[in-house]
């Protein structure tokens, strides 16, 4: 069986250094070479510091860049740097190399030549290329370089976008390719898609063409570039971008040769042939305006200020060519996306509008339809590809097939006639046999149609992982407001969460505690806690919590909260195993949750923090006692005890948060009994193997009389380190009051001296502080601003 442990990186630029930083996080050993710097003088040459200056200030940037690309700052070590003239041949201590030099085909012939010298025979060679066809780079070549070689083609940036494409060659092995498959899913966290080697590949040939459509047609109609942005980006469940944003951020001089490249390679794509970039686009690259990296494109910001303080930043008339002010709009299709929440339901509102964003959404969409039906099998054999391929690589919520599944096959096939386009002649086929759509649902699994059996079949891989869509069309356990409870298979519960945002209210704790007696008084091996939503969620439920602090309605308050601590326990000292799998936000309550679970199975892009300070209060159910059970079960003998007590201080009142589920054990958030998934779509299939290896022996344990609290002489050093937080300023007059409310907790109180304490006095004492909080006018000013902005307020 293949093993990567160590990989050399041939380039260092943004990409290279990218895929470095991502290769450490998934723990390998890299190598990133680059040449020599231009700039070297005659008495820097045998300087090996000045001879790696390139390769080491490129890796310096990355690692300095925001978002960070390394999951923990110290996973930088793992990176080696060198220079293509002196340490090339440390290649052959790789079993990967990855090419990611400059897009000139020469060039990259030349790098290969060179890998072909000092590789290992049997070892894995690749290229990042983003459009050179990858069986040119491979000519010339050796048949054992060939055979292991093929193009894998992350997207920008590594760490976060999930597509990786892998591109085999005719020569390339079966085993190769399928070992990239199945690498880039497990082992980088990545959804794998396997392309032919046609220009674009997969992604940037449907994106490319889908952007350059919208820039078409908002040439024709009377729309704003903000408006097109909210109809093509959050109105179509896609990222907030848009089309004009995400042309700024990409850059228009790169996109315009991107688009001419496949004008120029596609002679035979009529829809590709088509396009023609607006007179408004030449405009911009006239006056290099290349959007972001010039500081002005189809947006520009100004150094004027709204009277809330923003920055104004003005948008481009794409008649007059003019910056302006963004104004409100009146389009009634951008009100009504703004009413529809659920997302198929808008999709299918929208595209049968009749206003110009209407027209925007129904025209974009048919000629998407038309020109994916006539990319399978040229592109990819299997429709699903591209559907993967653009919800990864470009964050979309849905594929263009799943999209024409919303819509309907007749019904996308007649728009796209209407607009001039025709669907391939495999979909009329379709439509003539009776079938509806081009995903469907069969005994509890996902199915897709293929071209070659003109049948319906199981998504290669997807049996593999659990996705809870497969289990919405069966009968649920239980069911509230805010919950769904399923079988998942094995004797394993999943309990997804279904609020808005996933926040935390009385119908989630009601579900939790539900689902945790069902599973007690059933036949059942035990309970998952997870969703697939973007975010595990992100903490209690703010409105209401402040409706009940506006009123000072105190009971209700402390039954609240005792309610949301008792469930916390309650997954704690179940006599099942209970275990969360977590992706995205997974803040306050959230967070209090996972860290009273057996185990926390948390994709590595998982956010996980106490932001309580936030709003004016701290963690009241059950994290504040948490981090002092932790803290007391990190003591020994011997210890000096108070620096751990100042971090866990810090951490809460500062309201940090990890940026990564490693950086989450730094924290305390997580500890042995967690594990980190690089896969976020493998996290509820690894939970419920979570539950079944801990059934076969589980013993449920008992709740802790013996919490060692460190009293009055803690609450001095805590205090002292508080009062450093707000001469730093680092903490308002506020922040200190509920600082010195988690200091009392974590220390257990005016105690006279170290003891121990049990778990239900800390939480009392923790629920005493939490209401004293809810009755602090700036607590309320907190949460009211919070709920009112979604952004915190210091005061």
């Amino acid at each position: 069986m293949r093993h990567i442990k160590k990989v050399a990186v041939l380039g260092s630029g943004i990409m290279g250094s990218g895929i470095a930083c991502h290769l450490a996080n998934a723990g390998m050993e890299v190598l990133l070479l680059d040449i020599l710097p231009f700039d070297l003088a005659d008495d820097e040459k045998s300087d090996p510091e000045a001879r790696n200056r390139l390769v080491n200030q490129s890796l310096q940037k990355a690692i300095k860049s925001n978002p960070a690309p390394l999951f923990k700052k110290e996973y930088a070590d793992r990176i080696t740097t060198g220079n293509f003239e002196d340490d090339f041949e440390k290649i052959g201590d790789c079993d990967w190399t990855i090419e990611v030099v400059i897009e000139k085909l020469d060039i990259k012939k030349d790098v290969f030549s060179k890998v072909e010298q000092f590789r290992k025979e049997g070892s894995l060679v690749s290229s990042n290329t983003s459009g050179i066809p990858i069986h040119l780079l491979a000519e010339g070549r050796s048949d054992d370089f060939k055979s292991h070689f093929c193009g894998t083609h992350f997207f920008n940036p590594p760490r976060y976008l999930e597509l990786l494409e892998v591109i085999p060659t005719t020569d390339t092995n079966q085993d190769v390719i399928d070992f990239f498959l199945d690498f880039g899913e497990v082992i980088l966290g990545k959804s794998t898609v396997l392309c032919k080697d046609t220009p674009g590949f997969i992604g940037n040939r449907v994106g490319v063409f889908a952007m350059s459509k919208v820039y078409m047609l908002a040439d024709e109609l009377d729309l704003t570039i903000s408006e097109i942005d909210k109809l093509t980006g959050p109105a179509l469940s896609r990222p907030k971008t848009g089309t004009f944003r995400l042309g700024d951020l990409v850059g228009h001089d790169t996109a315009a040769k991107v688009t001419q490249g496949l004008i120029d390679h596609c002679p035979k794509d009529d829809q590709v042939q088509k396009l023609q970039l607006p007179d408004y686009f030449q405009f911009l690259l006239d006056n290099k305006y290349y959007g972001n990296k010039s500081g002005q494109g189809f947006y520009k910001k100004t150094n004027e200020r709204d009277e809330k303080g923003k920055r104004i930043i003005e948008q481009l008339n794409l008649k007059t060519l003019q910056y302006e002010k963004p104004g409100s709009s009146k389009l009634e299709s951008l009100g009504l996306s703004k009413q529809i929440e659920n997302d198929e339901r808008r999709i299918k509102a929208l595209f049968s509008h009749e206003d110009a964003g209407g027209q925007l959404i129904r025209a974009s969409l048919s000629s998407l339809f038309a020109y994916v039906s006539k990319r399978v099998p040229e592109i990819t054999d299997e429709l699903f590809s591209i559907d993967i391929a653009m919800k990864a690589g470009y964050n979309w919520g849905f594929g263009p097939f799943e999209y024409w599944d919303i819509i309907g096959l007749k019904e996308g096939r007649k728009a796209a006639e209407e607009a001039g386009e025709s669907v391939a002649s495999w979909v009329s086929e379709m439509i003539e046999e009776g079938h509806t759509s081009f995903y469907k649902m069969e005994d509890g699994v996902r199915k897709y149609y293929d071209l070659d059996t003109k049948n319906y079949q199981v998504i290669p891989g997807s049996l593999d992982k659990i996705s809870l869509v497969n289990y919405r069309s069966q009968n649920p356990v239980y069911k509230n407001d805010e919950v769904v409870l399923h079988d998942i298979g094995e004797g394993v519960l999943c309990l997804e969460f279904t609020s808005k945002m996933n926040a935390i209210g009385e119908g989630i704790l009601t579900g939790i505690n539900e689902s945790i007696d069902l599973a007690e008084s059933g036949d059942w091996q035990g309970l998952v806690i997870g969703n697939e939503a973007k975010n595990f969620t992100v903490g209690a439920n703010l409105m209401m919590i402040g409706m009940l602090a506006f009123q000072q309605e105190f009971e209700q308050l402390n039954q609240a909260v005792k309610l949301f601590q008792d469930t916390t326990m309650r997954c704690r000292y179940a006599s099942i195993p209970v275990v969360a799998a977590t992706q995205g936000y997974v803040f306050g309550g959230g967070c209090e949750l996972i860290m009273h679970c057996d185990s926390a199975q948390c994709a590595a892009e998982s956010y996980i923090g106490l932001v309580e300070v936030g709003v004016g209060l701290l963690p009241g159910g059950g994290g504040t006692k948490e981090f002092a059970v932790r803290t007391s079960d990190s003591f020994r003998e011997g210890d000096v005890k108070m620096p751990t007590l100042i971090d866990r201080l810090r951490t809460m009142a500062l309201a940090q948060v990890a940026t990564s589920a490693p950086q989450a054990y730094d924290m305390g958030y997580l500890n042995a009994k967690d594990e980190v998934v690089m896969n976020k779509n493998l996290v509820i299939s690894r939970a419920r193997d979570k539950v079944l290896e801990l059934a076969k022996d589980y013993v449920s344990p008992i709740e802790r009389e013996d919490v060692h609290v460190m009293g009055r002489s803690g609450l001095a050093a805590l205090y002292a380190a508080i009062s450093s937080l707000q001469l730093g300023n680092y903490a308002s007059e506020h922040d200190v009051l509920i600082a010195k409310k988690i200091a009392w907790v974590l220390c257990g109180g005016d105690l006279s001296s170290e003891q121990k304490v049990s778990e239900q006095y800390l939480l009392d004492i923790e629920r005493e502080a939490f209401l004293s909080l809810c009755g602090e006018q700036k607590t309320l000013e907190r949460i009211q601003h919070m709920l009112e902005t979604n952004k915190p307020l210091r005061n």
